[in-house]
């Protein structure tokens, strides 16, 4: 029994306490403050809409209070403020997290079924619905 109570202690220091230490950390200075020029905010506003939040995953970057998401906001703000592209940054992002990272997601050669299949399926659909219309007007005549 005593074994066994070690062992949990030992997987409580080794795994829960690192997580809860993250969360503890203070925010990044620009996740909850704006740019002080309003047209550079503007900028990190529009493109943070475009970003996903990773542990959300429902909510733009703009909406969510994850920490993650805290610390994204923080990255686009500085990285608009020092005059980088907002183009640029997104590719930073999709670099670094994924393609998931982005509402936009880019055709590649790994996205590009998720692209053709839907449109696979309506050409599907409509030759099946035209074959089906035509045989019923086939019939009446």
């Amino acid at each position: 029994m005593m074994r066994l109570t070690l062992i949990l202690a030992a997987f409580q220091m080794l795994f829960v306490a690192p997580l809860q230490a993250q969360d503890s950390l203070p925010p990044a200075p620009y996740a909850y403050r704006q740019l002080d020029d309003p047209a550079l905010e503007a900028k990190a506003q529009e493109l943070m809409e475009t970003l996903r939040c990773l542990k959300c995953q429902s909510q733009s970057i703009a909406d969510s209070d994850a920490s993650m998401a805290g610390d994204m906001r923080h990255q686009v703000r500085t990285r608009i403020a020092a005059g980088e592209d907002p183009e640029a940054i997104r590719a930073w992002l999709v670099e670094r997290y994924g393609d998931y990272v982005s509402y936009a997601p880019r055709v590649t050669a790994a996205t590009w079924p998720l692209f053709a299949i839907p449109l696979l399926l309506l050409l599907i659909a409509g030759i099946v619905l035209w074959r089906r219309i035509g045989r019923g007007q086939g019939r009446a005549a």
